[in-house]
């Protein structure tokens, strides 16, 4: 992580404090920005407390600034301490992106399109993994499907991306494995394991739509 300047003192804080709200306009800006990157190691501090939630800590310490950024502006002294008001406004930030990510938990859903069939109907990865069909048409197409699937998987994905597919959709033993968990597997960061996955993703489609078999 990189290294953030060292906190004001209580007096310069005050210094710049009075200088944000009575100082001249440049003042007021030279004061505002200080006293952000002054308070970053708050920041910082904070976003370590949601480092193993599915986020890049890069991500976490922008979304702390916002709520940094956020307090300053509406910090007045009668409120206490400067930092114990900015780390519930930073707290708050971060809580609220956490909330809104969990209605998203899965980046690339089962029902994504990743080609079509004769017909031109779309495929996805549900209708070649799914067992269950009562149509004997419809299972011979399912067949057939599978099978292109599976010449796909190892002829136009390297291992890394096959064997994140493999683990994402339980293509092996039926559990999927979530982005964090396969970045824990794997040593790599959840973002990383998410491009990866959608590069994949991006591979199979073109493989069912040009024929790759």
């Amino acid at each position: 992580m990189k290294t953030f300047s060292q906190p004001l003192t209580a007096s310069e804080e005050a210094y710049y404090l009075r200088l944000l709200k009575e100082g001249s306009g440049e003042e007021a800006m030279r004061a505002r920005n200080i006293l952000i990157e002054r308070n970053l190691r708050l920041v910082a501090h904070i976003a370590k407390k949601y480092q193993n939630v599915d986020e890049d800590m890069e991500d976490l310490i922008s979304i702390g600034t916002i709520g940094l950024i956020k307090a300053i502006s509406s910090f007045d002294a009668v409120r206490g301490k400067l930092s114990t008001y900015a780390s519930r406004c930073i707290d708050n930030e971060l809580l609220m992106l956490l909330r809104s990510r969990k209605k998203t938990a899965k980046e690339v859903s089962l029902y994504d399109p990743i080609g079509t069939d004769k017909e031109g109907n779309e495929i996805n990865l549900l209708d070649v993994i799914e067992q269950e069909q009562t149509d004997v048409t419809d299972q011979m197409e399912l067949c057939e499907n599978t099978g292109r699937l599976r010449i796909l998987l190892s002829t136009v994905l390297n291992e890394r991306e096959r064997e994140i597919i493999y683990l994402r959709y339980g293509l092996l033993n039926g559990e999927e494995v979530t982005q964090r968990e396969i970045g824990e597997m794997l040593h790599i960061s959840r973002s990383y394991v998410s491009r990866i996955e959608k590069r994949a993703l991006l591979k199979l489609r073109e493989g069912f739509e040009h024929g790759y078999d």
